[in-house]
Formats: structure tokens, C-alpha cells, sequence
């Protein structure tokens, strides 16, 4: 799946969004470092990465060769600064109509409306692929995060009071919420 889209941030600069290709497996991957090591908020921590660059890339190349799973990148001036994708939640049939949201963004370019404009992206992208459900787990703690997916037309569906273990050995509650695609806005 592929996407390009320039959208005007709050402080007047150009944010690109566009879908990572394998090039970009790199980039990726020190993103995706950056954030996770940032905030407490992630599902997880930068040593639990899986993944080379190289598996980056090839990750990359899949999912620009997906027609209903995307990676977006948000660049600023060439560089980098955030990455968010849709993923099927499953093959069976029964969950073929759900998919998976993830993103994480730069602390520096937090409030910029970087966030919202991947999140949008990313629901423009699970309609383009045909599914009626998008869904999602964020921090309960992380209010701007829920806010935003509030804004954005998420509900909430369900709290699990010890979803994550920080490694401050503090349970997380994680908040469950989906958007209904499929229906009038």
C-alpha cells in the first residue's frame, strides 16, 4: 500500500507523510529506538527490538507491497520523526474486518500535530483497504494520546488495570479502543 500526503503543522513547517519503503529500513529502526526509549508509554523498550535494519527493510518492502497493511513515516526536513502503520488483526475470516494501529512520535515534535496527522492518515488508509474496525491500546496514564484518539473518533471498549509491567515494576492500565469505520462520521 502506498501513500503520499503533505500536511502544514502548527508551527508552519511541512510534515511529509508518506509510506516507508525499503530504503528507509534504517531510519526506521532509529526511530523507532528514539521514541521507545522516550516514554513509558510504548508497548515496548528500544533492547526489545526484533529487528537489523535489513529486517527493517524487508518489513518495509512487505508492507508497501500490502494492499491493507501500511507503514507511515512523518519527515520534517528530510528527517524522520515519527512512524505509525496498520496491521490485519488476523487472516481468519472471522477478524479479516479488524485492524491493528500503532504510532509513536518524536518527544521533540510532540504538540505539533505530527501525531494527529498519522493517526489520520492511518484511518484513511484502513478504510482505503476495505476494513470496518481500527483498533488500538494506549496507556491510561497518557491522556494526550487518548484525547487524540477521542478527537479522532475512537470509543473506548474495555481497560485492562494491568495490561502493561513497566520496568518500574508499575502496572500500566491500558485502554482498549476501536473506531467503527464502516459507519457515517
Amino acid at each position: 500500500m502506498t501513500y503520499s500526503k503533505t500536511v502544514t503543522l502548527k508551527d508552519g513547517r511541512e510534515c511529509v507523510l508518506r509510506n516507508g519503503t525499503e530504503k528507509d529500513g534504517a531510519a526506521l529502526l532509529y526511530i523507532f529506538n528514539l521514541t521507545h526509549g522516550q516514554t513509558d508509554f510504548l508497548l515496548s523498550y528500544p533492547d526489545e527490538s526484533a529487528y537489523t535494519a535489513d529486517e527493517e527493510a524487508e518489513f518495509l518492502k512487505v508492507r508497501t507491497a500490502s494492499e491493507r497493511e501500511i507503514e507511515l513515516l512523518a519527515e520534517i526536513g528530510g528527517q524522520i520523526v515519527g512512524s505509525a502503520g496498520i496491521g490485519a488483526a488476523g487472516q481468519r475470516r472471522k477478524v479479516r474486518h479488524r485492524a491493528e494501529f500503532g504510532i509513536s512520535v518524536d518527544m521533540a515534535y510532540w504538540g505539533l500535530g505530527v501525531g494527529r496527522a498519522l493517526t489520520e492518515a492511518c484511518v484513511e488508509c484502513a478504510r482505503a483497504a476495505g476494513y470496518s474496525q481500527l483498533e488500538l491500546e494506549a496507556v491510561a496514564e497518557n491522556g494526550r494520546a487518548v484525547s487524540l484518539y477521542e478527537k479522532c473518533g475512537f470509543v473506548e471498549f474495555g481497560r485492562n488495570p494491568r495490561g502493561f509491567l513497566s520496568d518500574t515494576g508499575k502496572y500500566q492500565e491500558v485502554v482498549h479502543m476501536r473506531l467503527e469505520l464502516d459507519r457515517a462520521e
